[in-house]
């Protein structure tokens, strides 16, 4: 029984705490106050809402505050940091839309960027290559078939 009181004292404290947190305005809602005050000639001022402005009010109470303060992060590309592509643990040290790729093995970008090889063909060292067929990538790339067979299929094969 006493645990319950405790708990139900803490819900109690965290609900008050979290009243007085929104009744506090922020720092964007005190400068649309500050800028919505008209200052005329005579010193006298005018303080008109939001509303009778015409403009929106942009409160965020009633919101979740903090979540509105974090900055999104933004993804370093290698167009804007060309250095990201030759960090450890990148992809390639080359750049195609925004991507780190390696132009010696990449099927989409093989020898330059958005230069595509077929369905059936590899990108072996910068060049789209049949494996079926290829004497010197036979089934994969550097894979060389020796002097007087065939590549049949992806396998080398005498003739």
């Amino acid at each position: 029984m006493k645990s319950l009181k405790t708990c139900l004292l803490l819900v109690i404290l965290m609900a008050l705490a979290a009243i007085s947190l929104s009744a506090i305005p922020s720092r964007d809602e005190l400068s649309l106050e500050e800028d919505n005050e008209t200052t005329y000639n005579d010193g006298t001022s005018d303080d008109l809402s939001p509303t009778e402005t015409g403009q929106e009010p942009t409160s965020l109470r009633g919101s979740i505050r903090f979540l509105s303060q974090i900055k999104p992060r933004v993804p370093m590309t290698c167009d804007k940091y060309p250095r990201v592509c030759h960090a450890k643990g990148s992809t390639g040290p080359d750049c195609c839309k925004k991507k780190c790729v390696n132009v010696m093995t990449d099927r989409l970008n093989c020898g330059k960027c958005g230069k595509k090889c077929k369905y059936s063909e590899l990108c072996c060292k910068g060049q789209c290559v049949n494996p079926r067929s290829n004497i010197k990538h036979c089934g994969s790339c550097g894979n060389k078939c020796k002097k007087g067979s065939l590549c049949v299929y992806g396998m080398c094969s005498y003739a």
